[in-house]
């Protein structure tokens, strides 16, 4: 596949099943078909939808959902007052990794922050995920924080 011929643009309606099916599970292929698009979902893609501060992002072939990121821009105080992009569910399909798709989508979404005027892109990612951390360092992200959470 020449990786030029793939576009990044906001994920639609019909593609949820697609997105969920990469979300579902990182190691294997999921078929869409085989998902339940739940209310709460339908509720969720609506309001990242209606957001100007939200985007769910999915890279195409034209025809196939091939990888899939949500990005968030946050406004702040830092860096001058300028926006940052908080990047999280990254995905590429199962059998597609290893040939430059992860890469061009990353690279794709981080000149997407830098158009709108993002002073920094920043991610999180399981601590499990060491092969995903590799590859995020090779972009030129640094381990800078250690993150925390707390179930509600």
């Amino acid at each position: 596949m020449i990786l030029r011929d793939l576009t990044l643009r906001p994920a639609t309606r019909a593609e949820l099943p697609a997105v969920l099916a990469l979300l579902a599970d990182e190691n294997t292929v999921v078929d869409p078909a085989s998902i339940t698009v739940t209310e709460a979902y339908e509720r969720a893609f609506a309001d990242i939808e209606a957001d100007p501060r939200n985007e769910m992002l999915v890279l195409t072939d034209g025809e196939r959902v091939l990888g899939c990121l949500q990005i968030t821009y946050i406004p702040g105080l830092g860096k001058g007052g300028a926006e940052r992009a908080l990047i999280e569910a990254v995905r590429i399909r199962a059998d597609r990794r290893g040939g430059g798709l992860g890469r061009e989508l990353m690279e794709r979404a981080v000149a997407r922050a830098r158009a709108r005027g993002c002073a920094l892109v920043q991610l999180t990612s399981d601590k499990q995920r060491t092969e995903a951390h590799r590859f995020y360092a090779s972009l030129g992200f640094a381990r800078s924080h250690d993150g925390f959470k707390l179930p509600l």
